[in-house]
């Protein structure tokens, strides 16, 4: 790891991908994640990159598409109505198995909605991130050194997988400082891309990148292949962070800042003789079913807590099997739970003391 410094959610994600091996962004400004791209403006010439402000969104995330079928590591980042115009082509990277990295500081909505923090992307962003039959790893950050650590993870994943990534962020944690090591890449070996279009010097056969296929069978085939996939990642890709979980009668599940929230409303709870405990999803596709399966052979309760009107609670009930009860507590349009109301929601539920 490199030295330590204080730096604003947003810089600290720039600076984690340029250490990745990421040397092409391409984005459009839109707060609350304006800062990212700023930040790439100022580091990218420095490093020997490309940094480009396209015209739009839809042409940041098409160049991503082209950037990243040479076999470059690129990235975009944007905030949620910029993410909705960026989904044609990232279905595009995912029917042409390219890996890339999309950054999403969620805002509130819908429509331009407002410029607070929100987490009502969370359906876009695992279930319909753009139309057809796929998926993209999806992963959740509750810190800045977190998201520092899964812009990494998230490049490699891609590249292993050959499948797009986003970070699901929030304004929240894109606005606020903390203390983060930043990975030091300058020895680095990225992967190698055999797959792709960068050129031949008669030395193979021409690479193409494609998601036109127009024989029914030969989509199918190549769409099953893919699920094959994905199931796999579910298998081997999961992660959650588990806190005081093991004797807990009431399991919070919350991801992002609003595990930060639940964090504290769980020790408060403790400190009542409250036996309560949280699963924070880290990768919210492929999500920790795993994790929440296993609490529920002993959890009497679950509580969903979220940014948004409820788009997780159907996850935390399917992994479950729907065996125990799952009640939610949420706010919306840019507001952001206290632990006083969660604490509130935990003992609503009868917590045994």
């Amino acid at each position: 790891m490199g030295e330590r410094f204080l730096m604003k959610g947003n810089e600290a994600l720039a600076e984690a991908a340029i250490q990745a091996g990421c040397r092409h962004f391409f984005g459009y400004p839109i707060t609350p994640q304006t800062e990212l791209a700023a930040y790439m403006s100022k580091r990218m010439p420095k490093v020997g990159g490309t940094y480009l402000q396209a015209e739009s969104e839809l042409a940041a995330a098409n160049m991503v598409l082209g950037c990243s079928s040479a076999g470059c590591r690129a990235m975009t980042s944007s905030s949620s109505p910029g993410i909705s115009l960026k989904t044609e082509a990232i279905s595009y990277m995912a029917g042409s198995d390219v890996p890339a990295l999309i950054i999403n500081v969620q805002r509130g909505g819908p429509g331009l909605g407002g410029i607070q923090p929100s987490q009502a992307d969370y359906w876009q962003a695992t279930k319909a991130t753009g139309h057809g039959d796929f998926q993209i790893l999806v992963f959740a950050p509750a810190t800045v050194q977190e998201m520092v650590n899964l812009v990494g993870k998230a490049f490699d994943l891609g590249d292993k997988y050959r499948m797009p990534a986003m970070i699901l962020a929030d304004g929240m944690l894109g606005q606020m400082m903390e203390p983060v090591e930043i990975p030091d890449g300058s020895d680095l070996k990225l992967p190698e891309k055999p797959w792709a279009t960068n050129g031949h010097q008669n030395k193979r056969e021409h690479n193409i990148i494609n998601s036109l296929y127009l024989t029914p069978q030969a989509l199918e085939k190549l769409v099953k292949e893919r699920f094959e996939r994905y199931e796999i990642i579910k298998k081997n890709e999961q992660m959650a962070e588990e806190y005081l979980t093991e004797d807990a009668d009431i399991i919070v599940v919350a991801y992002g800042a609003s595990a930060r929230v639940s964090h504290s409303a769980v020790d408060l709870a403790r400190a009542q003789g409250i036996r309560a405990g949280l699963i924070r999803p880290i990768t919210l596709w492929p999500f920790p079913t795993d994790a929440l399966q296993k609490a529920a052979q002993t959890a009497k309760k679950f509580l969903c807590v979220e940014m948004s009107m409820g788009q997780m609670i159907d996850d935390v009930k399917l992994s479950i099997n729907c065996s125990k009860p799952v009640a939610f507590y949420g706010r919306t349009g840019g507001m952001i739970p206290t632990p006083e109301e969660v604490l509130d929601e935990i003992i609503k539920l009868g917590g045994e003391k």
